[in-house]
């Protein structure tokens, strides 16, 4: 495999990670614009631990993912009492603390970033990532799993059925983090070297997207999304370079810069979200794919 496509194979893995991430929240009832936030404490976690001291790889994993899920628990303590716009409003104000916080920390390298040794090639990455996608999926069969679908539905009648509520969504938020804080350390580990700049607003949205676009109804949703917003803007890549005719149609000389590979992947996404606006991966559609009817499918499939 050639140094660029085994590129795109760990930018894929590690979003395929933070969108199960971002997907736990969210079958609790919980849109999360924070996801970035999570995955750039588990990497500065993982450059501090791993810059100043002499831990096995596999601790250094594990202390960043605590690391990211305590500071998750603690925000969903406080903040889980919001809904809707708020809560978006909320998490998305947290992601800009925790980058103003890492710029101002020198231990943390400021804005110049910090260096993460050893390097891990992209065999780890790739192991990492089918694990976490299996211990979602089991976990999602669990009582805990049904627990997020009902709440997701209905929290009143969650609630009424003796499910706790609260409780639920403080757990579903806090899983999310530990995951987006091995993501993050998959990350630092494999570029060896972090910038907060990697983890802005726009990283948050696009996380969120990966959710919501490939489908919040599976498990599968969040893996279809990830590989989209992957794989297709490369794609473009190659396609944007091969289009002078089109480009001297709209009076444009020569080639268009690749830069408007985004501007097709902005187009094509608006289509994604008008044609399929529940998502390219729903309970039905695998239900018939799997040829399964419709009454099984609601009892084995993930939150809506």
């Amino acid at each position: 495999m050639s140094g660029y496509l085994g590129g795109v194979l760990v930018i894929l893995c590690i979003n395929v990670v933070l969108a199960y991430a971002v997907f736990l929240p969210v079958a609790a009832g919980q849109l999360n614009l924070g996801g970035a936030a999570f995955q750039a404490v588990g990497a500065y976690a993982t450059g501090y631990l791993a810059t100043n001291y002499d831990l096995p790889v596999p601790l250094v994993f594990v202390a960043s993912g605590i690391a990211s899920g305590l500071i998750a628990f603690v925000f969903a303590l406080s903040i889980l009492r919001t809904r809707s716009v708020y809560l978006v409003l909320a998490t998305f104000a947290f992601s800009e603390f925790v980058s103003g916080v890492i710029v101002n920390v020198p231990a943390l390298g400021g804005s110049m970033g910090l260096p993460v040794p050893p390097h891990l090639g992209s065999t780890v990455v790739v192991a990492v990532t089918a694990a976490t996608t299996v211990v979602v999926l089991l976990l999602m069969q669990t009582r805990f799993g049904m627990a997020m679908r009902a709440i997701h539905d209905d929290d009143t009648v969650a609630d009424l059925m003796g499910i706790g509520v609260r409780r639920t969504r403080v757990a579903a938020f806090t899983v999310g983090g530990v995951l987006a804080g091995i993501a993050g350390a998959l990350y630092a580990f494999y570029f060896n070297f972090v910038d907060i700049s990697n983890f802005g607003a726009d990283s948050s949205i696009y996380l969120l997207l990966f959710v919501l676009l490939g489908g919040t109804q599976t498990i599968w949703g969040p893996l279809i999304g990830a590989a989209f917003f992957t794989v297709v803007p490369e794609l473009f890549r190659n396609a944007v370079a091969e289009l002078p005719a089109v480009t001297h149609l709209f009076g444009f000389s020569g080639q268009l810069d690749t830069s408007w590979r985004f501007v097709f992947l902005g187009v094509a996404t608006v289509v994604m979200m008008v044609v399929r606006p529940e998502g390219v991966v729903t309970r039905i559609g695998l239900g018939r794919l799997l040829h399964r009817t419709p009454a099984s499918v609601s009892e084995r499939s993930q939150p809506a």
